[in-house]
C-alpha cells in the first residue's frame, strides 16, 4: 500500500490536532533542528538502500565499521579512572579490572596536560585533584604495575605533552619486558581539538602537529597495535558545540592529521588504519544515533575521495564514546544515572567499539568505587540484559533515523566545505571560527534552559527541595605533599649527567627537524621529568598563547 502522506495530515492529523492540541508545538532535536510529527518514505528521496546504508562492514560503513559488530565481539568497557597518586590509580584500575572491566582509560591531573612537574608552583592546589599525577617514568612505573601490558588495552587522555606520555609508556613497557608488537591502546593526542575546545596545549599549532605526526610515524614503525591518535569530538561538545559541529570539526581534524602524515611522506595504508575517534554521547537519543552513522559515511567518503586508500581499514570509522559529563547534574544527582544510560545505549546502538560510562557524582567530584561500579555495571546490563546486541544495527531503515543521517552528513559537509575555503583548521584556528561557532552554539542553549524551551529534570524544572548530599571523593592536601616529596627524592637519586645528555640530545633532534620520539623514550629512561622536556619543547618551539578571539 502507498502511504500519502499528504492525505494523511490533511484528512486524518490535522482534525486530531485541533482536538487534541496538547503538545502540538513545533519540536527539535538538542541542536535545534526542527523534528517532523511523523516520517516516511518521501523525507528519503534520492536515498540509496545500496550506496547509503549497505550492509555492516561494507563501504560506506554506515552500518557498522565490521561484519559481525556487537553480535561476534562486545565494545571495550573502558572506564576512564585517574587521581591521586600513581599508587592510588594504580589501586582503582585493579578493582575495575577485577569488576569486569575489559580496557583501562588515564585521567591525568591538570598539571600533566599542561606539561608541569607536580611541584611547579603552578601546580599548586591542582595535584592529584582531577586525574592521577605523573611527573616521570617513575609514575608510570608504578601506575602499571602487576598490569601486564600486552594483555590489557589501555587509553591516555592527553594532548598538549602526549608525545612525552607516549614515551614513558614505552619505556615502562620495555622495563616490563614486553613486545612492542604485542603492547595496544591509545593515545588521545589530538591538538587541534585542544586549540579549539579543552585549551590544554603547550606550543604552537604547527610545531603541534608535527609531533602528532611524529607519533604516528613512530606507532606505524614500532607499535603497530597502538592508536596514536583519537581525534576527539568529546571537548567540543562538552564545550558547548551542537551535534554536527562536533561531527565537522572532529572529522575535518581526522582528515588534517591525514593530511599532514602523508605530506611527511607516509603511506596512508600505512598509519590511517590505527587512527580512532573519540565522540560524546549527548541527550538527543536519535541525533546521537544519527550521528555515529553520519561519521562512518563521512569519514569513509572523505578518505576515498581525498587520500585515495588501498585498504579498506583506511576508511573504517572505529571510535570510542564517553557519556556527556556536561549533562550530568548536581540536583539529584541519582538522575544522571537514567541519563547515562539512555546515551550509553544510544552509542552502542551506533556500534562503538569502546565506552565509558560516566559516574552519577562526576559533576561534584571524581567517582567514588561505588559510583564507577555501577556505571560499569550499566554497561554489563545493556550488553547482557537488553537484547540490543542480539542483531547487528536493529535501527538501520528507520524512516526518521535515516532522515536524521542524511540531514546531518548534509550540514556536516556544508562546515567541512568552509574549513577547506579557509585553508584548512589551523587557519580557521587563527581565525576563530570554531571557537566562536561553538560560543554561539552555547549561548543559544544555555538560554533556552534559562527560558524552560528546553527542560532539565532537577534543575529547571521538577526540582526538589530537600536532598540528601552524596558522599564524595575528596582528594587530601597530603596527596600533593607525597608526590612533591617523592618527586624531589627521584631528582636526587637519578644519574643527572644522563638526564642534562637525554635533555641535549632532544634539543639536537628538535632543531634538525627528526622525529623527537626516539629522544623522548631515551629522556623517559633517564627518568627526566615532564616538566623538564616540556621546557625544551617550550623554549625550541615557543609557547601558544591564546588570542583571545570570542
Amino acid at each position: 500500500m502507498t502511504i500519502n502522506k499528504q492525505k494523511w495530515e490533511k484528512e486524518i492529523l490535522d482534525p486530531f490536532i485541533k482536538k487534541t492540541p496538547e503538545r502540538q508545538n513545533e519540536f527539535t532535536t538538542v541542536s535545534n533542528r526542527p523534528i517532523n510529527r511523523v516520517y516516511t518514505a518521501d523525507d528519503l528521496a534520492g536515498f540509496s538502500a545500496e550506496a547509503d546504508l549497505g550492509l555492516p562492514g561494507d563501504f560506506p560503513f554506515t552500518r557498522g565499521v565490521y561484519p559481525t559488530m556487537h553480535r561476534g565481539r562486545l565494545w571495550t568497557m573502558r572506564q576512564f579512572a585517574g587521581f591521586g597518586t600513581a599508587r592510588d590509580t594504580n589501586a582503582r584500575f585493579k578493582y575495575l579490572l577485577k569488576n569486569g572491566q575489559t580496557g583501562l582509560s588515564t585521567a591525568f591531573h591538570f598539571p600533566t596536560l599542561m606539561g608541569y612537574d607536580s611541584d611547579d608552583p603552578r601546580s599548586r592546589g591542582e595535584v592529584g585533584v582531577c586525574g592521577v599525577a605523573i611527573d616521570s617514568l617513575k609514575d608510570m612505573e608504578q601506575l602499571f604495575d602487576g598490569i601486564p601490558l600486552e594483555d590489557v588495552t589501555v587509553s591516555m587522555t592527553i594532548n598538549g605533552p602526549a608525545a612525552i606520555l607516549l614515551a614513558y609508556f614505552v619505556a615502562t613497557a620495555e622495563k616490563q619486558g614486553c613486545n612492542l608488537n604485542k603492547v595496544g591502546g591509545t593515545t588521545q593526542n589530538d591538538i587541534l581539538k585542544e586549540y579549539i575546545a579543552q585549551n590544554s596545549y603547550i606550543i604552537p599549532p604547527e610545531p603541534g602537529i608535527k609531533l602528532v605526526v611524529d607519533t604516528i610515524e613512530y606507532c606505524a614503525k614500532h607499535l603497530p597495535k597502538w592508536n596514536p591518535v583519537s581525534i576527539s569530538g568529546y571537548h567540543i561538545r562538552e564545550a558547548g558545540s551542537t551535534a554536527v559541529q562536533e561531527l565537522a570539526f572532529t572529522i575535518y581534524d581526522g582528515l588534517e592529521y591525514v593530511k599532514y602524515s602523508v605530506a611527511r611522506g607516509l603511506s596512508v595504508d600505512s598509519f590511517a588504519p590505527r587512527l580512532s575517534f573519540f565522540f560524546n554521547a549527548h541527550q538527543d537519543f536519535f541525533e546521537e544515533l544519527a550521528k555515529y552513522r553520519a561519521a562512518r559515511r563521512i569519514w569513509a567518503r572523505e578518505m576515498r575521495r581525498r587520500f585515495n586508500p588501498q585498504n579498506p581499514n583506511s576508511m573504517r570509522c572505529r571510535f570510542h564514546v564517553q557519556t556527556a559529563g556536561c549533562s550530568l547534574t548536581a540536583q539529584q544527582p541519582e538522575n544522571n544515572i537514567i541519563r547515562t544510560t539512555l546515551q550509553a545505549l544510544s552509542a552502542v546502538l551506533g556500534g562503538c567499539q569502546s565506552l565509558h560510562t560516566n559516574s552519577m557524582d562526576e559533576t561534584l567530584a571524581l567517582p567514588s568505587e561505588k559510583a564507577v561500579q555501577i556505571a560499569l555495571r550499566t554497561q554489563q546490563v545493556i550488553a547482557h540484559e537488553a537484547g540490543v546486541v542480539n542483531t547487528i544495527d536493529p535501527v538501520a531503515g528507520s524512516y526518521f533515523l535515516e532522515s536524521l543521517t542524511n540531514k546531518m552528513e548534509e550540514e556536516a559537509m556544508a562546515i567541512i566545505k568552509k574549513l577547506d575555503d579557509m585553508g584548512g583548521m589551523v587557519a580557521a584556528i587563527k581565525n576563530g571560527y570554531p571557537m566562536m561557532a561553538i560560543a554561539e552554539a552555547s549561548r543559544v542553549y544555555q538560554r533556552q534552559v534559562e527560558t524552560k524551551e528546553k527542560i532539565i529534570i532537577g534543575v529547571n524544572d521538577y526540582i526538589a527541595k530537600d536532598e540528601t548530599p552524596l558522599e564524595i571523593l575528596k582528594i587530601s592536601h597530603e596527596v600533593e605533599q607525597n608526590q612533591v616529596r617523592d618527586l624531589q627524592r627521584l631528582r636526587r637519586e637519578r644519574d643527572q649527567t644522563g638526564v642534562r645528555e637525554a635533555l641535549d640530545a632532544l634539543t639536537t633532534v628538535i632543531k634538525g627537524q627528526g622525529n623527537v620520539m626516539p629522544p623522548l623514550v631515551a629522556c623517559a629512561h633517564t627518568y627526566a621529568t615532564i616538566g623538564e622536556i616540556a621546557a625544551v619543547l617550550r623554549k625550541e618551539y615557543g609557547e601558544y598563547r591564546d588570542p583571545g578571539i570570542f
